[in-house]
């Protein structure tokens, strides 16, 4: 490997482990769920795709290097729905965002009969919004 690949794989990689670090930051340091969410998102998804970058320039063959890639773009896709899985559960069960109140107790939580509401779905007898 040229010394020079081997620098810019390493910077690569310590960048990646800096946003790891941030991101694990922001998770114990910001104040509600979905700050947290964001945050560790965020920086996960970008420092895992600074270490793959760095990892896949150093020497190995093409079929690690996709391998590394494909985790990559899974672990990117699992983030994302589990993070709108638990930010969706959280506003679902009335957590509140830091400085706002909470929803009262008898709201409607959000979805329910949503699907009834939208122009042109199918309501309960399929009639496409006729009534």
């Amino acid at each position: 490997m040229a010394p020079i690949l081997g620098v810019i794989s390493a910077l690569l990689i310590l960048m990646g482990a800096a946003f790891f670090l941030a991101g694990t930051v922001g998770l114990l340091r910001f104040p509600d769920v979905y700050c947290r969410l964001h945050a560790l998102t965020k920086a996960d998804n970008l420092g895992l795709g600074l270490v793959a970058l760095g990892l896949i320039l150093r020497p190995g063959e093409v079929a690690t290097r996709v391998q590394i890639v494909l985790i990559w773009l899974l672990a990117l896709a699992a983030a994302a729905t589990v993070c709108h899985i638990l930010a969706r559960t959280s506003l679902r069960e009335g957590v509140a965002a830091f400085g706002v109140d909470a929803p009262p107790a008898d709201a409607v939580p959000v979805g329910a009969g949503d699907r009834d509401k939208i122009v042109g779905s199918s309501g309960p007898s399929g009639d496409r919004g006729t009534h």
